[in-house]
C-alpha cells in the first residue's frame, strides 16, 4: 500500500544529548573529523547506513540506545568537548578578525549550486563544489560571508547504467525536513517568505531554508510552497533542468529573490548588511537589478543607482566558451520585467540594455547573463591565470579600442578546501610531524610557500601511506561495482569476477568529472590496442578508475559514457579498468586519495580551472594533465607530467585527438610506469616516485588551498569593493553618473592631433630618454576629465606593441587659441630591438576602478600614424 501523506518524525533527544542536534545541524561536521567520529560512535552500523549523515542517523537511532548514551559518562565527556570546540570555532577570532578595519562588514556570495556535503545534494559539478569550498574556507578564516542559492527538490540527478551501458537518470525527491537545514522563521513562528511578481498578476513565492556551514549561513530559496500554482512550485524542482523560461525564473529567483532573502535574514538575525555582493557565474546576475531597484525606491535615478551597485559588486566567470553562458531571447526577458511583472519602476529597455550583446560578433537579440554580470560589476575575475587571458579575449568586445590584455578582468586561481578533501590518514601523517593545530592551520589558513616538514617524513611511511590508500580504494571500487552490476540486472552468480578487480600494488589512474565533449572522456580509448597493452603489461601494468555524469539532455555525452563502459565490460580488461556510476562527493572523497595519477585531458584552453587534480595532489597523487587551467600555471616536472597539445596541427579535431592520445600513451609507457615500478638500491622502494609525491605535497599543497583563494578574494577584490561601496554615497553616485553621461556625449570631440619627439633619427641607444610633445583636442572636456598617455614597448612586424609600458603625460599651460591642449612627458628607451610608441587619451575619474571602465579611448588618426612611422628599430 502507498501512503497518501508523508511526515518526518524527529527523535526527542534526552536532555544530556541535546548538543547532538546542534552538531548535526552545523555542516562543519562534514569537514571536522572529531565530530564525525562522535556521531559514528552513536551507532556504527546506522552511521554507515545513513551515508555519514548525522540528521538521518539521529532519526534512526532507537530510543533505548539514546537513553543508554544519556547515561554514558565517557560519551557525554566527548560530546561536551566536541560541542565546546564548535562553540570556540563559531565565536573565536580567526584570520579575518586580525586584519585591518577597512574590510567589509559582510559579503553576500550567490551561486546556483553549492557542494557542501553528499548529505545536501545541491550540486552538479565543479562550479558547485568550488562554491561549497569557498563557503567552508570563508568560515575557517572568519570571513563574514552569507551564501545564497536555491533548494532543488530533486537536486541533480542520480546516475545508473542500463545493461548495455547507457546512462539512466533518476530524480529522488528530497524532503527538506530530512536534510541538514532549518526554515528561516519570522518572530511569530511563521516561515519567512520572499515573492516575485510574474506576468499576468501572478506571484512566485518562496520560503528560505538555512544551512549553517560552520560560521557561514547559506540561504536556500524553495518555491515548493502551497501559495504557488503547480508551475511555480516546480521552479526549484531540479538543478539545470527545464527550458528557457524555467531557467530564467530560477535565475530571477536566485538573483532578485536572493537579495530579498538576504535582507530578510539580516532583519531577523541582526547580521551585518553586506557591503559587497559576489556573483559566482552569470546565473545570479539579476541581483544587481534588485539592488538598483532598492536604491531607486530611496530616490536615486537609475544611472546613479547603477554606479552605486557596480561599486560593491564582484563578478566571477567560470566559462571559457560562449556556449557555456546562459542566454535568453530578448522578448522572454522583456515579458518578465516592467509594469506588469517584476521591478515595475524600472524601464524594461534599461534592463535589456544591460544584457544585450551590442558589440561586434554578438547576437543583438539575445540577453547574455555573463554580459549583464560584467556590466553590473566594477570588478571581475576568471579562475586561473590562463582563464583570465581567455576571458579577457572572449569579452573584449565590451571594451572596444583596448587590447585584450587591458580588459579589466583579473584572475584568482581556484583552490580546494583541504579539510574536506584530505584523507584522514594523510592528515594524521602531517599532524605527527608538526602537531594537530599547526597541521590544521596549514590546511585552512595557509600562507606559507612550502610545507617543509614533509621533507622529514621517511620514504617508508610515505610509501606505506600511499599503498594503504590504494588498498582502501580497491575495496571501495569493488563494493560500488558490485552494486552497479546488480542495478544493471546481473545476478550474484555472475559477479564472482569482481573479487579480482584492481590490485593494491598496481599503478592506479583516476579520471572523474562531468562529461561534456571538451573534457574528452574517451581520449584514452583512441588506440585500444595500446591501452590494452598498458593495462595488461606483464611487469608494469596500470589500472584505471573512471567516473562521470553526462547532462541528461546531452546524448553525445551519454554515448561517450556508453563507449567507455562497453570497453570496461570487456572480460579481458575488466579487472583493470572500471566505470563507477553516480559520481558525487561521497565517491570523490575515496577516489582522490587512492589514485597514484590523476588524469586530465581537456581540449586546451577550454578548462577554466579544473580543481579535481588539486584535491588529488593534496593526498600525494601526481597529476598527468594537458597544460590547461591551474596546471598550466603551476606545473613543474617535480610533481607531475604535462601532456603535449597539438595546438598547431590545424582544426581537424580527429587528428588533434590522435596526436594527443599518442602523446599520452608515450608518457605512460616511457616515463610514468617505469618511474612507479623502478626500485631503489637498499630500500627496495620507488625512490624517485616517492620524491615526486613529497614535492607534490610540499610545493603544490600550499598553492591549491581554498584558504589561499579566499584570502586573495578578500585582499584583491572584496576589500577594494568595500572601499568603493563606501565612497559611492548617493551624491558621489550622482556625480559619477552625470560625469559619465557628459564624457560619453563629448567623446567624439576628443582627438590626438600632433605628436613629436626630441629624436632626430630612428636609431638610439638603450637607456636614452626622449622628450614627447603632444597636441590634443578635448572638445567639451577638460584636463581633469582625461588622462593622456604614452604607450611604448617592443613591436612586432605589424607594429603591434607588446608588454607595453604606460606613462602619463602632463598638460602644459592653457589651451591655445584653437582650443587645443599641449601635453609633455618623457619616453624611456628601456628595451633593445624594434621599439615603438603611441599616444592615447582615456577618461579619468577618481571613482573609476579601471581606466578602461567606460570602453572609451582616443588615439592618433591613421594619417598621423603613417606620417609618424616607427620610432626605433
Amino acid at each position: 500500500m502507498k501512503a497518501i501523506r508523508r511526515f518526518t518524525v524527529r527523535p526527542v533527544l534526552p536532555e544530556p544529548l541535546r548538543p547532538l542536534s546542534d552538531l548535526a545541524r552545523n555542516l562543519r561536521w562534514s569537514w571536522h573529523a572529531e565530530t564525525r567520529d562522535l556521531f559514528q560512535s552513536v551507532d556504527p552500523e546506522r552511521w554507515a547506513a545513513s551515508g555519514g549523515d548525522p540528521v538521518r542517523l539521529l532519526g534512526s537511532v532507537p530510543p533505548a540506545r539514546l537513553a543508554d548514551l544519556a547515561q554514558d559518562r565517557r560519551f557525554l565527556r566527548r560530546l561536551a568537548a566536541v560541542a565546546g570546540d564548535l562553540n570556540d570555532y563559531m565565536t573565536g577570532e580567526r584570520w579575518y578578525q586580525a586584519q585591518p578595519d577597512e574590510l567589509p562588514a559582510a559579503i553576500a556570495y550567490f551561486s546556483p549550486e553549492f557542494g557542501i556535503t553528499a548529505a545536501l545534494p545541491q550540486y552538479s559539478g565543479g562550479l558547485g563544489i568550488l562554491a561549497g569550498d569557498h563557503l567552508k574556507a570563508a568560515s575557517d578564516l572568519g570571513v563574514p560571508l552569507i551564501g545564497v542559492g536555491l533548494l532543488y527538490r530533486h537536486g541533480y540527478f542520480r546516475q545508473t547504467l542500463s545493461r548495455d551501458g547507457w546512462q539512466q537518470e533518476h530524480y529522488p525527491v528530497l524532503d527538506p525536513n530530512e536534510l541538514p537545514v532549518v526554515l528561516l522563521e519570522e518572530p511569530d513562528g511563521t516561515p519567512a517568505r520572499v515573492a516575485l511578481a510574474l506576468p499576468g498578476g501572478r506571484q512566485l513565492h518562496a520560503r528560505i531554508w538555512l544551512a549553517q556551514v560552520g560560521r557561514v549561513p547559506l540561504l536556500m530559496l524553495d518555491s515548493d510552497v502551497e501559495e504557488n500554482d503547480l508551475g511555480e512550485r516546480g521552479v526549484t524542482d531540479r538543478l539545470y533542468g527545464g527550458g528557457s523560461e524555467h531557467r530564467l525564473l530560477q535565475e530571477m529567483l536566485l538573483g532578485i529573490g536572493g537579495v530579498r532573502a538576504v535582507r530578510t535574514y539580516c532583519r531577523l538575525t541582526g547580521h551585518p548588511t553586506p557591503e559587497v555582493f559576489h556573483t559566482n557565474e552569470g546565473h545570479a546576475g539579476f541581483l544587481g537589478l534588485e539592488r538598483i531597484a532598492e536604491l531607486c525606491a530611496e530616490g536615486l535615478d537609475f544611472d546613479s543607482a547603477l554606479e552605486s551597485v557596480r561599486a560593491g559588486t564582484v563578478f566571477t566567470t567560470h566559462t571559457p566558451v560562449p556556449a557555456g553562458i546562459d542566454r535568453f531571447d530578448r522578448e522572454l526577458v522583456a515579458r518578465h520585467f516592467g509594469p506588469d511583472a517584476e521591478l515595475p519602476r524600472i524601464d524594461v529597455e534599461r534592463v535589456l540594455k544591460l544584457g544585450m550583446e551590442t558589440y561586434p560578433g554578438g547576437e543583438p537579440n539575445l540577453f547574455n547573463m555573463a554580459v549583464m554580470g560584467l556590466r553590473l560589476a566594477q570588478r571581475a575575475n576568471g579562475v586561473s591565470l590562463l582563464h583570465g587571458n581567455v576571458s579577457r579575449e572572449m569579452f573584449s568586445g565590451l571594451w572596444p579600442g583596448f587590447d585584450a590584455d587591458e580588459v579589466p578582468i583579473t584572475s584568482v586561481t581556484n583552490g580546494v578546501h583541504a579539510p574536506t578533501w584530505v584523507a584522514p590518514e594523510v592528515f594524521r601523517l602531517g599532524a605527527r610531524q608538526v602537531g594537530v593545530h599547526r597541521a590544521e592551520d596549514a590546511l585552512t589558513v595557509g600562507g606559507s610557500d612550502r610545507w617543509d616538514a614533509v621533507a622529514d617524513i621517511p620514504d617508508q611511511e610515505i610509501w606505506e601511506l600511499r599503498r594503504g590508500l590504494r588498498e582502501q580504494l580497491v575495496t571501495e571500487v569493488r563494493e560500488r561495482l558490485r552494486a552497479s552490476w546488480r542495478q544493471r540486472g546481473a545476478g550474484t552468480a555472475e559477479l564472482g569476477w569482481i573479487d579480482g578487480v584492481l590490485d593494491p600494488d598496481v599503478l592506479t589512474i583516476g579520471f572523474a568529472r562531468r562529461v561534456p565533449s571538451y573534457k574528452r572522456l574517451t581520449l584514452m580509448l583512441r588506440d585500444r590496442d595500446r591501452l590494452m597493452d598498458l593495462l595488461l603489461h606483464p611487469e608494469r601494468p596500470i589500472q584505471i578508475v573512471v567516473a562521470g555524469k553526462a547532462h541528461p539532455a546531452d546524448d553525445g555525452g551519454k554515448r561517450l559514457v556508453q563507449e567507455l563502459v562497453r570497453f570496461a565490460d570487456d572480460p579481458r580488461v575488466r579487472h583493470r579498468i572500471v566505470f563507477l556510476p553516480d559520481y558525487g562527493m561521497g565517491m570523490a572523497q575515496k577516489l582522490y586519495p587512492g589514485c597514484d595519477i590523476w588524469l586530465n585531458n581537456p581540449l586546451r584552453p577550454l578548462e577554466a580551472c579544473g580543481t579535481s587534480g588539486m584535491k588529488a595532489a593534496l593526498n600525494g597523487c601526481l597529476n598527468l594533465s594537458v597544460l590547461d587551467g591551474w596546471w598550466d600555471e603551476w606545473f613543474q616536472p617535480d610533481f607531475g607530467w604535462a601532456v603535449p597539445t597539438a595546438d598547431g596541427v590545424g582544426t581537424d579535431p580527429d587528428h588533434r585527438d590522435d596526436v594527443e592520445a599518442a602523446a599520452l600513451y608515450d608518457l605512460l609507457e616511457q616515463r610514468v610506469t617505469p618511474r612507479f615500478y623502478e626500485r631503489g638500491g637498499q630500500s627496495g622502494l620507488p625512490d624517485r616516485w616517492i620524491e615526486m609525491v613529497r614535492q607534490t605535497l610540499s610545493l603544490l599543497g600550499p598553492k591549491v588551498l581554498a584558504g589561499r583563494m579566499v584570502r586573495e578574494y578578500v585582499e584583491r577584490l572584496y576589500a577594494p569593493a568595500a572601499l568603493s561601496h563606501r565612497s559611492m554615497g548617493p551624491d558621489a553616485a550622482r556625480d559619477l553618473a552625470e560625469w559619465k553621461t557628459r564624457v560619453r556625449a563629448a567623446w567624439p570631440g576628443v582627438t590626438v592631433d600632433h605628436v613629436e619627439t626630441s629624436a632626430s633619427e630612428a636609431l638610439a641607444e638603450l637607456g636614452t630618454t626622449l622628450g614627447l610633445r603632444v597636441r590634443v583636442g578635448l572638445g567639451e572636456l577638460g584636463p581633469d576629465d582625461v588622462e593622456v598617455q604614452a604607450v611604448s614597448g617592443r613591436v612586432d612586424e605589424e607594429d603591434h606593441i607588446a608588454d607595453a609600458a604606460v606613462v602619463p603625460l602632463k598638460p602644459v599651460g592653457s589651451p591655445g587659441q584653437d582650443g587645443r591642449w599641449v601635453y609633455e612627458g618623457p619616453l624611456s628607451l628601456d628595451r633593445t630591438g624594434p621599439f615603438g610608441y603611441t599616444v592615447r587619451i582615456l577618461p579619468a575619474h577618481r571613482l573609476l576602478a579601471s581606466s578602461a571602465e567606460l570602453g572609451l579611448v582616443a588615439g592618433p588618426s591613421e594619417e598621423l600614424v603613417e606620417a609618424a612611422g616607427l620610432l626605433m628599430r
